[in-house]
């Protein structure tokens, strides 16, 4: 199984993770998502694409904002939703991962969208899919340990999409708490399969893991520095929960060095946008006024969360195995 998201048509049958995706694959989803934009308004409210279809949430770890998104985008496309805390059920009697699956996908499950605190947890139920001969049941990865949150990385590119067209003469510069961002290894896989020339990571070197330069990005320990003339600036928070150890003096000490001020915000472009995958820690990775001010296109990434999520599914779904 060379590419366990693709079938043998070269379709899309999970979505694992963004890195080796086909370019087309990916165009295809943010092109689907566009026919999905304004879906939910006082025109239209649904649309029947999933109709007699179960997604069953797994999350067995927290994300209200994540969770919710997928819930609406389920119910825009006619699914039908369940929605499981596995982690005050099933799991905390010392049932496992696959046992579980089993279990739902008895229920007539047609997808699992899952969130996991370990990297890998989405492979190993798509491969147990196929080996179980379950073809009909698909994947979605909503973010698995520090490894990939591919649905987060495609509605950032589509908010890219949105405001600035064309990927081929944009310098992105991702800030922060790379080293325990998802978003961060989906977002760099995205914007170098769609061509940004210049991808730069922006940090303190306690929380930039090793390897940027060999996925192509250019690395800067200094924020004056790496902001100078970027077109879009992608703000990650502070991954406490995923921290061992003290990587940080203080969250103030970050905030001096690294948080996005109106100040730091005037080196770049001057149309440069300003993006955040939440949830924003205001004074922390960024100033209030950046957060309310014309550059952020933060709410927006939020609303186009919900068609690029409609995206995945409708197209997950029309694909067998």
């Amino acid at each position: 199984m060379l590419n366990p998201q693709l079938n043998a048509n070269g379709e899309l049958q999970h979505l694992l993770t963004i890195d080796g995706l086909p370019k087309a694959v990916i165009d295809h989803i943010l092109d689907t998502a566009s026919s999905f934009v304004g879906i939910g308004d006082r025109e239209v409210k649904k649309v029947p694409l999933m109709r007699g279809k179960s997604v069953f949430n797994l999350f067995f770890e927290n994300s209200t904002r994540t969770r919710t998104t997928f819930e609406i985008a389920s119910k825009r496309l006619s699914a039908d939703v369940i929605n499981l805390n596995i982690s005050a059920s099933s799991a905390s009697k010392g049932e496992s991962l696959l046992d579980t699956i089993d279990n739902l996908a008895a229920m007539h499950a047609d997808m699992f969208v899952v969130r996991h605190s370990q990297s890998g947890a989405p492979y190993l139920i798509a491969k147990h899919l196929v080996d179980t001969r379950q073809p009909h049941v698909h994947v979605v990865n909503a973010g698995d340990g520090r490894h990939a949150h591919p649905t987060q990385g495609l509605l950032d590119m589509y908010t890219i999409r949105h405001y600035k067209k064309d990927f081929t003469n944009l310098t992105v510069a991702i800030v922060g708490d790379i080293l325990h961002s998802r978003v961060a290894r989906s977002d760099i896989h995205a914007l170098t399969t769609l061509g940004v020339p210049e991808v730069r990571a922006i940090g303190p070197h306690t929380l930039l893991p090793s390897g940027l330069e060999q996925m192509g990005v250019r690395v800067f320990t200094d924020i004056n520095e790496g902001l100078k003339d970027v077109d879009v600036i992608i703000m990650l928070r502070l991954q406490n929960e995923r921290m061992s150890g003290a990587l940080l003096p203080s969250s103030q000490e970050f905030f001096k060095s690294y948080g996005l001020t109106p100040e730091k915000l005037q080196l770049a472009k001057p149309d440069a946008i300003v993006m955040h995958p939440g949830p924003i820690n205001r004074g922390v990775e960024i100033d209030s006024a950046v957060v309310d001010g014309k550059q952020s296109v933060i709410l927006p990434q939020v609303t186009f969360g919900i068609a690029v999520r409609m995206a995945v599914m409708s197209i997950v779904a029309g694909n067998e195995a």
